[in-house]
């Protein structure tokens, strides 16, 4: 059993970005101690060697998914600022949640592909209005559909219209993966300071 928990300093100030290093650590040991093993997926890096603006983390073994519950939520790292002496704040917060999934390719095969001759209308003489030279192809999986009459011949404007179905397919998994990157991004501004679920510390891990 495994599941993923992304780890954001949402926009706070680069202690922020440092808490959710600590946080990381805290976090991996605490999972250690559960039998339980963390990868890291990705990061965002922050200024400061070993701090973070974000971390994406898959966590797997028995229970992964109450572990990942009980880290879920507003995070805060009590301890002195190590970039401003003197600084009178504490308390830096950091928001944890399970991502938003990513979006699967859609695979593309030419038998999920209805091909169908059809006439069109318009110029192209004689031939072109008697004969279904014009294609409809239909890819079921997506229900995109297009109608190609470009050419004279069945076989080219089934070919084109193989092609134009594919580069669709591709155009809309882009657009699902850059819905699901926004989505992550908005975690940043989610974050709610006060009332964290945690409040960990330097020193001995509980």
């Amino acid at each position: 059993m495994s599941t993923h928990l992304l780890l954001s300093a949402g926009r706070g100030p680069q202690e922020c970005a440092w808490a959710v290093g600590r946080l990381l650590h805290r976090l991996i040991g605490d999972a250690d101690r559960q039998g339980l093993t963390v990868q890291r997926v990705g990061a965002v890096p922050g200024e400061r060697p070993g701090t973070y603006r974000s971390v994406l983390i898959r966590i797997a073994g028995p229970e992964a998914e109450t572990f990942a519950a009980s880290w879920t939520g507003t995070l805060c790292w009590q301890a002195p600022s190590p970039y401003r002496s003197g600084a009178g704040r504490k308390n830096w917060y950091v928001t944890a949640r399970p991502p938003h999934d990513d979006a699967p390719p859609t695979p593309f095969v030419e038998s999920d592909v209805d091909v169908v001759g059809c006439r069109t209308g318009g110029p192209g003489g004689q031939h072109r209005n008697k004969a279904s030279t014009a294609v409809r192809a239909t890819h079921r999986p997506s229900g995109l559909v297009v109608v190609v009459d470009a050419e004279r011949q069945f076989s080219l404007n089934r070919r084109i219209a193989l092609r134009l179905l594919r580069q669709r397919v591709e155009e809309g998994d882009d657009a699902a993966r850059r819905a699901v990157r926004t989505a992550r991004w908005r975690v940043h501004d989610e974050l709610v300071r006060g009332d964290p679920i945690r409040v960990e510390r330097p020193g001995a891990q509980r």
